[in-house]
Parts: structure tokens; C-alpha cells; sequence
């Protein structure tokens, strides 16, 4: 297993590039399922969740083929043969749900593992199969898989409102309706860049959409949708992640310039809240430069579903309060349990208490380094974040979570000067007594 090793306080300087957004990347691979013949997707980024889900859809018998150095991926559709997603890899990843959508709208059947974990819990995949049964879709669940048909081979379309509104359920229900056999209507659609694109990618496929961008999305069903080639987006997280980054750990005065950017995705509550923390932000149409302020002012967030402040960012704005001089809060209202970085935080000498789904951080104490654990994909870079800025050496181990949404993070900021290195470590090695 590896560990990251961060030495900290060595500023962070010059530029930093934003790779193509993984959330985006994954509908659009299933979309690609759609077509027959080959699709060609750009800007995607290596990274463990898109491997996985590359397997996800061979097994389906798609042919994928991946070409990092370009950071394109090829997927050819013309045989989809076995419209399965299997538990051993539905498990690893809970966007591999979205083959029940892209088999049923291709073959007309779906064989579909629910995803592990809590699969009713806070991200309950209830909303998919709700929405998908009301576009005329049999479902039965069979040991742990979802076992959906559309009878006579087609979906008939239908009407579903999302309550709340999900990014998941929304694609999924798109990829089934996008070849029904008559129009369907998602009411409360999610609105996120990543849906946006998304519902873009199938009109250039030949999907018939209306009311992209907004709640209502209305989808008039066609016989077939044709291979495309098409640009995925910048990764609005990881632009986010670097804006804080750089908030946190640049040179007061000296700009930090992060590159193939879309400024546009990130919302205009993070924007708002970051601009008052004291840090200059200066956006361009493909860039962001962000100049750290000689004291950073806390700032109380709240997440919201777009364009309300990004949940996969609270997590990394508790790094920047512990920074800043004073006190604020972190009120999570999408997921109300997504704390669970606040110890390994407290372990390096943040002071950060957790009440129900707010975080309260009191900030401006010394941050000093240590061993810390990472839970999930945003709880361990938020650990990446404070061992940049904890006096002595972190080591931030299981990133195993972190290479599913970050590509080459240790070797981006090593290029902008932090001192970080991937070090192998054996989970399970005991410890060496002292001597008495």
C-alpha cells in the first residue's frame, strides 16, 4: 500500500494544471454505451474510478481503450452482449449503477449489482430505479442485483420527479430514456456542469433534449444514437481543491496560476465565499490565479446542490479555516455524516468539533505533523492540504481513496514546490519497542 510523505511549510509557487473532471468522464463513458461504434472521449483523466469502470464496460463487451499519454479513451460499442455490471466491481465505485440506465436504453435489459455499503443510506440508489420504473421498466431485485427489462425491447417513456434532486439518478434516467419509444420528463433535475455536459454529449450523439441546465429536463426518445467524439471538462473539484491550496500554502503576493480550468463550474457560492477569506482571485476563461492574503479571514460555509456551495469541497475549506484567524463553521446540508476527517484533522493540532451536521473551527493554531489515516476521496486530500502546512513531516497513508479523483496530485505540487513523495508501507507492520 502507499502513503504520501509531505515535509511541511516549503510555499507552494508557479503553476498548477486542472485535469479533466472524473465526475463528467464517467457518464459519458456510459453514454458511449448508447452508440454503435466508436466513440472517442478527450480530457480524460487517469485515475482508479475511471479504470474500474472501464472493466465495468468490457464485461458488458465493449472494447476500451485507453491512451494516457493524450488523456483520450476510445470505446468502441458495436457489440454489447452481456448486460451485466457485477458486484465485484459495482462495489468499488457506486457510478457503475449508471450501466442499469445505459444497458436498458441499449439492450433493452440490465443485470446491475447495487453498489456496496449503505445502497439506502444517505445516497440511496432508489431514486435510479424509482425514475427508470416510470419510464416502463420491469424491475425485480435478485440476490443483491437489480434485474431490469424493458418490455418488447423498448422503454415507453414516462414522467418522474426527483425528490431530492440527485446528479446520479438524473444521468441514469437520461441513458434510459434517450432510445425509449416515446418522450420522458425528469422533474427537480440536477443542473451541475457535470449534467449539463453530460445531456450535451447525447444531443451531439443525436439524443432529442429540452431544457439542458435547467429542472425540467424533457427527452424525446429515438431508435438509435450515433458514436461521437467529444471534450470532457475540467474537474471543478480539483480546481476548487487547488484554489484553497494555494489560499493556504502560496507566498502572500506572489499569484499561483492553475491552468485548463472552467472557472464557470464552480458555483458562485464557493467563489463568493473564497474572495472574502482575503485571497485575491483573478479568473480568466480558461485559468485562475489566486494570491494568498498575509491573513486569512474565516468564513462560514453551508453546501447546497448547485449552484450552492460543492459538498466535495467542505472537507478542504475545514483545512483553510484552521488556517485562518478566528472562527467558523462548515454546515453540510447534502451529506449531514461527511466528517469523518475532522479526528485525523484534530490529530494534527486542528481544533474542530463536530455537532450533528456542522463543524465548528477554531482557527489559527499551529498545525504540526504527524501520521494521519485517509477515510474517502475528499477526506484524504483535505489531509494533503494540512500536512502542506503542518510544521514537520505528515504522512497521509491509505491513498488508495485519493488516486480514485486526483491524477499525479504528489507530482503536480512536487512540481510547484512541495516537498512530497508516494512511499510504499506495509498496513500491517508492528511497530519496533523502544528499548528501556
Amino acid at each position: 500500500m502507499d502513503k504520501l510523505v509531505i515535509q511541511g511549510r516549503r510555499p507552494l509557487r508557479g503553476s498548477l494544471p486542472v485535469s479533466g473532471s472524473k465526475n463528467a468522464a464517467l457518464p459519458l463513458m456510459a453514454a458511449a454505451l448508447l452508440a454503435d461504434g466508436v466513440t472517442t472521449l478527450q480530457n480524460v483523466p487517469t485515475l482508479r474510478d475511471i479504470k474500474t469502470f472501464a472493466h465495468v464496460l468490457r464485461i458488458s463487451g465493449a472494447s476500451v481503450k485507453p491512451d494516457p499519454e493524450r488523456h483520450h479513451m476510445t470505446i468502441d460499442a458495436s457489440r454489447i452482449d452481456f448486460p451485466e455490471a457485477p458486484y465485484e466491481l459495482v462495489k468499488k465505485m457506486r457510478a457503475s449503477f449508471y450501466m442499469l440506465g445505459a444497458l436498458l436504453g441499449r439492450c433493452g435489459q440490465a443485470r446491475v449489482s447495487l453498489p456496496g455499503g449503505c445502497a439506502w443510506g444517505p445516497r440511496p440508489v432508489n431514486l435510479h430505479i424509482e425514475g427508470i420504473k416510470a419510464l416502463g421498466a420491469e424491475i425485480d431485485l435478485d440476490g443483491g442485483y437489480v434485474v431490469a427489462t424493458a418490455p418488447g425491447g423498448r422503454l415507453n417513456g414516462g414522467s418522474y420527479r426527483l425528490e431530492p434532486s440527485s446528479v446520479g439518478a438524473t444521468i441514469n434516467i437520461a441513458l434510459a430514456a434517450a432510445t425509449a419509444r416515446g418522450g420522458s420528463r425528469i422533474e427537480n433535475a440536477a443542473i451541475e456542469p457535470d449534467v449539463v455536459e453530460f445531456c450535451q454529449a447525447l444531443e451531439k450523439m443525436g439524443a432529442r433534449l429540452n431544457g439542458i441546465g435547467t429542472r425540467t429536463l424533457e427527452i424525446e426518445g429515438v431508435e438509435a444514437l450515433r458514436p461521437i467524439t467529444f471534450r470532457n471538462s475540467p474537474d471543478r473539484i480539483e480546481l476548487g481543491t487547488f484554489m484553497i491550496a494555494a489560499a493556504i500554502a502560496g507566498v502572500p503576493g506572489e499569484p499561483v496560476r492553475l491552468t485548463n480550468a472552467n472557472p464557470d463550474h464552480l458555483g458562485a457560492d464557493f467563489i463568493d465565499a473564497f474572495r472574502r477569506t482575503g485571497a485575491v482571485c483573478v479568473i480568466g476563461p480558461d485559468y485562475v490565479e489566486v494570491t494568498a492574503p498575509q491573513t486569512l479571514q474565516p468564513v462560514s460555509i453551508t453546501t447546497g446542490i448547485y449552484p450552492g456551495f460543492p459538498t466535495d469541497l467542505q472537507a478542504q475549506w475545514t483545512v483553510l479555516l484552521a488556517q485562518a484567524h478566528g472562527s467558523a463553521t462548515v454546515t453540510d446540508t447534502v451529506y449531514g455524516d461527511r466528517f469523518n476527517h475532522i479526528p485525523e484533522l484534530n490529530r494534527l493540532g486542528a481544533r474542530a468539533m463536530v455537532a450533528g451536521n456542522t463543524v465548528e473551527v477554531e482557527g489559527g493554531h499551529v498545525l504540526k505533523g504527524a501520521q494521519v489515516m485517509s477515510t474517502d476521496l475528499r477526506a484524504s486530500v483535505s489531509l494533503v492540504l494540512a500536512g502542506m502546512v503542518a510544521e514537520g513531516e505528515t504522512h497521509v497513508l491509505r491513498i488508495y481513496h485519493l488516486d480514485r479523483g486526483y491524477e499525479r496530485l504528489e507530482e503536480k505540487l512536487a512540481n510547484a514546490g512541495i516537498e512530497i513523495e508516494r512511499v510504499p508501507y506495509d498496513e500491517f507492520a508492528q511497530p519496533e519497542p523502544h528499548a528501556a
